[in-house]
């Protein structure tokens, strides 16, 4: 008969999520997971199966909670351009402060093209970052405050792609500064 499990598996999710976060995949070993969960390497493998399982669902998390919090900021009341530039500035603000990156960016580089479970969740992400972007666009366009002959697809997947280039930019170097400078010229994209 099995052992009851006596942690929070969810929690353990999350601790795990920011170790990944911090270090990325290869570069976090499974004693760095074990001391960022509380748990031994037995109690790991019998829950998680292995390392890439635990990352696999760690990125599902990650995707779930930033993923959730931008398509918030998109469905909420304020204009369009208010949206894109609080999504922008966000960006800019936790580069600027942590300095941690985005897990997604982060494992899009490390593993995207050599994973296709974690380039599944990458492109579902990506489509529903760029479906909740360009819906936004559109409502904006019928209220008003974008032009109606903006393309809102090509506008989002621009908004996506200038949020991982302010993220990448930052890690080799940018500063704060020029980093919203980056945002100032994309809002006037719109």
């Amino acid at each position: 008969m099995a052992r009851p499990r006596k942690f929070d598996e969810e929690w353990a999710v999350g601790a795990a999520m920011r170790a990944f976060w911090a270090e990325g995949y290869e570069a976090t070993s499974t004693q760095d997971l074990c001391e960022a969960t509380g748990l031994g390497r037995s109690s790991i493998y019998n829950t998680f199966k292995s390392k890439r399982d635990l990352f696999g669902q760690a990125l599902r998390r990650y995707v779930e909670e930033m993923t959730g919090r931008q398509v918030e900021i998109l469905e909420g009341p304020l204009p369009v351009r208010e949206k894109i530039r609080t999504i922008l500035v966000q960006v800019v603000d936790d580069e600027c402060g942590e300095r941690r990156g985005c897990l997604v960016v982060n494992a899009s580089l490390e593993l995207g093209h050599r994973d296709q479970d974690v380039a599944a969740t990458l492109k579902s992400d990506y489509d529903r970052q760029v479906e909740a972007i360009r819906a936004a666009i559109e409502s904006g366009k019928l209220d008003g405050d974008i032009p109606p002959d903006r393309d809102a697809l090509a506008l989002a997947h621009f908004v996506h792609a200038t949020a991982g280039g302010l993220r990448i930019a930052a890690r080799g170097g940018a500063d704060r500064p020029a980093l919203e400078a980056v945002v100032t010229t994309a809002l006037s994209a719109f």
